[in-house]
């Protein structure tokens, strides 16, 4: 598993460093790389490789899908991270954005990352027809904005410190989460023409994955260690958020992820031995330390 995740890291960077250094510089790119180049493991992009292969869908294609799915992922904790927010001072083991370049030029970099993901999706470099493309970046659109990950973060501020039910919590970890790998299982359904009822599978698992990724990610807050998190750990408790953590308690928190890790598992079992990639690295998500 590691030396696939590695695999990603190495081709997705190479990508977006290459499209980077194509373009005409300017004084954000260096906030812009920082946020970009943090050493995040490409999850959502392995997710991405994962479903493709299922359809047999061009690594290279794959590839640039994925960086621009990287480019609004940097754009939402570069965003996540500052005073109006979360007000985080550390993303992986490194000061956060903000208190490295300061709060505007992270805000303009962020703001100039999730552009540049729709920059790569309507580039050359991706080849596949213009109706795709215009769907891909439909999806994306959606997935990003007050729909998906801006409307989850809404909620997840709106949420401190109030008794909030366990479907709105659902809801909102699904919008912050949960969309960006919905539109990842979605993709390569859209790049193979792939009827609506399928995509719309795809987007369900997506829902389902990016839950369990995000109750991980809660789990890492509530007993991890931030050494080895490269973040603050515990502030969940002392930011009083809406999690189901908070809610449930922390072991049934755990018997609530295996339950959707088994209908991830069912759902995904026609495809047989072609989703083996896909339950390894959903695996990897419920193992990981940070």
């Amino acid at each position: 598993m590691k030396n696939e995740l590695f695999k990603v890291i190495q081709d997705t960077n190479k990508f977006l460093k290459n499209y980077i250094k194509k373009q005409n510089k300017t004084e954000l790119i260096p906030a812009m790389n920082y946020g970009l180049f943090s050493g995040g493991k490409k999850i959502r992009s392995k997710i991405l490789l994962d479903i493709g292969s299922l359809f047999e869908v061009e690594y290279k294609t794959l590839i640039a899908i994925g960086s621009a799915v990287e480019c609004i992922h940097a754009y939402s904790l570069i965003h996540d991270d500052l005073p109006c927010m979360d007000n985080d001072s550390l993303r992986r083991g490194k000061p956060s954005t903000h208190i490295k370049f300061g709060e505007s030029t992270a805000v303009l970099a962020g703001n100039s990352l999730l552009t540049m993901a729709f920059e790569i999706l309507t580039s050359s470099n991706l080849k596949i027809n213009e109706k795709k493309k215009v769907n891909l970046i439909k999806k994306l659109s959606e997935c990003s904005g007050h729909l998906g990950i801006a409307g989850g973060q809404f909620l997840d501020l709106n949420f401190e410190r109030k008794k909030i039910s366990k479907s709105k919590i659902i809801d909102m970890e699904i919008k912050k989460t949960g969309k960006l790998f919905s539109f990842c299982c979605m993709a390569p359904a859209i790049v193979k023409n792939k009827s609506k009822k399928e995509i719309k599978f795809f987007e369900n698992l997506g829902s389902n994955i990016g839950l369990l990724f995000q109750i991980a990610d809660d789990l890492i807050d509530f007993k991890g260690s931030s050494k080895i998190a490269g973040k603050k750990t515990g502030k969940d408790i002392k930011k009083g958020k809406a999690t189901l953590i908070s809610l449930l308690g922390y072991k049934n928190a755990i018997k609530y992820t295996e339950k959707i890790k088994l209908k991830i598992i069912r759902d995904l079992k026609k495809y047989g031995s072609k989703s083996n990639n896909i339950n390894k690295t959903i695996n990897f998500i419920l193992t990981r330390k940070k």
